[in-house]
C-alpha cells in the first residue's frame, strides 16, 4: 500500500527515515537499497539528489570502503541534477547488499527486486577539472516506486534546458595517434544514455569536414544544437572555419600596406590615429575595416537572409571538442584536462563557455602579389617564424605520429634563423603600461638582455572567470576599441629581426608548457597576446624555451621578449614569404592583419577548475 503526504511518496513496507535534508522543497522521499552500499533513504529536492544510510546499518566506525569499492558515508551524499546526466530503469534483477561485521564491511547476499540507475559525474579529488562518469543503483521491491522516481528524475533533468539534443560529430580518424575512431566508440554510450542523438562523419581526407560545414544550409544546421570534433586542434579548426567562414560577415582589420603609415624615426609612435587608419574602401567586399557602432556603416552582408537565419554569436549553437589530438591546447584551456570523457561530459551537460576568435586576413601571399584578401579564423594561436618553420618542417614526418613535432622543433632550433618583419599593433589605454619596452633596432647586443627572468602577478583564467563574464560579452559585435576619433587607442610599430612573432588567443596550455605561452590570457576578454622573440643568442633563445615547460616559469620577462596584449595587429614580412602556423594548419602570408572578436562562439565547456 502506498500513500502520499505532505509532498512525500512513502511506502508502509519502507517508512522514511528522518534526517536533515529533508524539508519544504522536498519531491519525493523513500527508502532503497543502494547496490554495494544498503539501505538508504533517497530524497529528491528541486535542485537534486540526496541520499543517507539508515541508521541501524551503522556501527561506530565510519567505513567508506572496503574491497576496493567506494560507499557513501554517515553524512550521506548529495547529488546535483545538474551534474546527473541519465536515469534508466533496468527492471527486475539483482542489488548486491554489505553486510558490517568486525574486521569491517564485506559483500554479503544479492536481493532481487525492481531497480533503475542514475548517472552521474564525479569530479577527481586530486584534479578538480576531471570529471568521471558514476553509476549508482538503486533497488525497491514496489514496480511503481521505481516507476515514478524514474519519472520524476527525467522531469527534473528536462528542465536543464541548455542540453542538446541533437549533434553533427566529425570523427578524424588518423588524428594524434591514429584513435580517433576508437574515442568515440568508447564515448558513444555516454551520449546515448544521455539521449543526445548524433549524426556521425568520419573524414575521409583533409578538408572533409570544413567542406561539409561550408556546404551545409542554415536550416539544417539549425537542426542541431552543436558540432562535435573528435581529433586536435587543427581539426578544430577546420571545423571553425568551415561554420563562420560563410556566415560570419564582418570588417576587415586594417590592410597593413595602405592603411597604416609608420612614423620615421620615433621610437614607439603613434601611428596616427583609428580615424586615419580606416581604409576609404575594400575591394573584396566594399566594407570598411572597423566597426562604428552606428547601423549605418556597418556591412550590408550582416543583414542578408543566411546570416539573419544564422548570426554569430550564437546564444544556442555550441562547438565541441573530444581532445585526440597531438597537443590538445583547446580542450586543455576550456575543460582543464586533456581528458575525452570529461569533455563528453562537458558536452552532454550543457556546459557553455564563450571563446574570442581571431579573424587573420592575408593581403599579400608574396611581395610581388597583389591584394587579394584571404581569410582565416584561429581560436588558439597564431605564429609565424619558428613556429611556422616546425609546423612545416614536422610535414615531412607526419608518419611519426606526434614525436615529429619533437623532431621538427629541435631541428628548427638548431638552425636558428630569424626574419626581419615589421608588426603593428593597437594599444588600448587599460594596457599601457603593461608591454615590454619595444626596441625598433633589431641589433642588440648580448650584454643588452637581462639574464634574469622576473616573476610577474598572473591572474589565471577559470570557471566563471569574472575577466570573460564582465557585461558586454553576448552583445559584442566587433573587436574593443577598434572605433574612430577615439583617445582610448592609439596604433604602435616593432619593427627588426625576429626570431618568432606569436599571437596567442588563449593560453594555449599543453602538457608540454604547463601554464601555455601566456599564463594569464582569458578564454573571453577580447584580447589576443602578441608575442614577439626579437633576434637573441641560441642559449638566451633555449632559456626562454625551457621557461615555457616549467609550471610557474617566466617565459616572457626577457629583454629580448615583447609582450602586448591587443585586440588587433598588422604584420609585414621583408622575405620572400612568410610561413604561419594558424591553429596547427599551415598559412602562407607575406602581408596579413588580425583582429579578435570576443566571445564570438560558445564551445561545449565550462573552463578549467582552480
Amino acid at each position: 500500500m502506498e500513500r502520499k503526504e505532505s509532498g512525500y511518496l512513502q511506502d508502509d513496507s519502507y517508512p522514511t527515515a528522518p534526517f536533515d535534508d529533508g524539508g519544504e522543497d522536498s519531491v519525493l522521499s523513500s527508502k532503497f537499497l543502494l547496490d554495494t552500499v544498503g539501505d538508504v533513504v533517497l530524497t529528491q529536492n528541486s535542485d537534486g539528489l540526496s541520499w543517507q544510510l539508515v541508521e541501524s546499518l551503522y556501527d561506530e566506525k565510519d567505513e567508506s570502503s572496503c574491497l576496493g569499492l567506494r560507499f557513501v558515508t554517515k553524512s550521506g551524499t548529495k547529488t546535483m541534477f545538474s551534474d546527473v546526466y541519465a536515469v534508466e530503469f533496468l527492471g527486475w534483477g539483482f542489488v548486491r547488499e554489505p553486510v558490517l561485521g568486525d574486521v569491517g564491511c564485506i559483500l554479503g547476499h544479492s536481493s532481487q527486486m525492481y531497480r533503475f540507475t542514475v548517472h552521474a559525474v564525479q569530479r577527481s579529488k586530486t584534479i578538480p577539472s576531471l570529471l568521471t562518469p558514476f553509476v549508482y543503483t538503486f533497488g525497491h521491491k514496489n514496480l511503481e516506486i521505481c516507476k515514478t522516481w524514474v519519472d520524476q528524475i527525467n522531469a527534473s533533468m528536462d528542465m536543464e534546458s541548455k542540453r542538446p539534443k541533437n549533434l553533427l560529430v566529425f570523427v578524424h580518424p588518423r588524428s594524434g595517434k591514429g584513435n580517433g575512431c576508437g574515442i568515440w566508440e568508447a564515448l558513444a554510450p555516454i551520449f546515448s544514455r544521455a539521449k543526445v542523438k548524433t549524426k556521425v562523419i568520419v573524414t575521409q581526407r583533409a578538408g572533409h569536414a570544413r567542406d561539409v560545414m561550408t556546404s551545409i544550409t542554415n536550416r539544417e544546421l539549425n537542426f542541431y544544437d552543436g558540432v562535435v570534433a573528435v581529433g586536435g586542434d587543427g581539426f578544430f579548426n577546420e571545423i571553425l572555419n568551415g561554420l563562420l567562414l560563410s556566415r560570419h560577415k564582418a570588417p576587415y582589420p586594417p590592410d597593413p600596406g595602405d592603411s597604416i603609415h609608420p612614423v620615421e624615426n620615433e621610437l614607439n609612435s603613434t601611428i596616427h590615429n583609428a580615424e586615419e587608419a580606416i581604409l576609404e574602401s575594400c575591394d573584396h567586399n566594399d566594407q570598411s575595416p572597423f566597426l562604428t557602432g552606428s547601423e549605418h556603416n556597418r556591412p550590408q552582408a550582416l543583414n542578408c537572409e543566411q546570416d539573419s537565419e544564422f548570426s554569430f554569436p550564437n546564444k544556442r549553437f555550441r562547438i565541441g571538442i573530444i581532445p585526440a589530438g597531438s597537443t590538445d591546447a583547446i580542450a586543455i584551456c576550456t575543460t582543464g584536462a586533456r581528458d575525452p570523457v570529461t569533455s563528453a561530459l562537458h558536452i552532454v551537460l550543457g556546459k557553455r563557455v564563450n571563446l574570442d576568435i581571431a579573424q587573420i586576413v592575408r593581403w599579400k601571399m608574396t611581395p610581388a602579389s597583389s591584394n587579394e584578401p584571404c581569410v582565416r579564423y584561429a581560436a588558439s594561436f597564431a605564429g609565424y617564424g619558428f613556429y611556422g618553420d616546425v609546423i612545416t618542417e614536422s610535414e615531412k614526418y607526419r608518419w611519426m605520429g606526434p614525436k615529429r613535432y619533437d623532431y621538427a622543433g629541435t631541428k628548427v632550433f638548431l638552425q636558428h634563423r630569424s626574419y626581419e618583419a615589421e608588426l603593428s599593433y593597437l594599444e588600448v589605454e587599460s594596457e599601457k603600461g603593461n608591454s615590454s619596452p619595444e626596441k625598433e633596432s633589431p641589433e642588440i647586443a648580448t650584454g643588452a638582455f637581462r639574464c634574469l627572468p622576473t616573476k610577474s602577478d598572473r591572474v589565471s583564467c577559470s570557471a566563471n572567470c569574472s575577466v570573460c563574464n564582465t557585461k558586454g560579452v553576448d552583445t559584442l559585435v566587433g573587436p574593443p576599441f577598434l572605433v574612430p576619433n577615439s583617445e582610448r587607442s592609439r596604433w604602435l610599430r616593432s619593427k627588426g629581426r625576429f626570431i618568432s612573432v606569436g599571437a596567442a588567443v588563449i593560453s594555449c596550455r599543453n602538457e608540454k608548457a604547463p601554464d601555455g605561452l601566456v599564463a594569464d590570457a582569458h578564454l573571453s576578454d577580447g584580447f589576443m597576446h602578441l608575442i614577439l622573440i626579437k633576434d637573441c643568442p641560441r642559449p638566451f633563445y633555449l632559456w626562454h624555451l625551457i621557461e615555457l615547460t616549467k609550471r610557474g616559469g617566466n617565459p616572457l620577462d626577457f629583454d629580448f621578449v615583447e609582450h602586448h596584449k591587443t585586440p588587433a595587429f598588422t604584420f609585414t614580412s621583408f622575405g620572400k614569404e612568410g610561413v604561419w602556423n594558424v591553429d596547427g594548419e599551415l598559412f602562407l602570408a607575406h602581408q596579413l592583419s588580425a583582429q579578435v572578436f570576443r566571445g564570438l562562439v560558445s564551445l561545449f565547456a565550462g573552463g578549467p577548475e582552480a
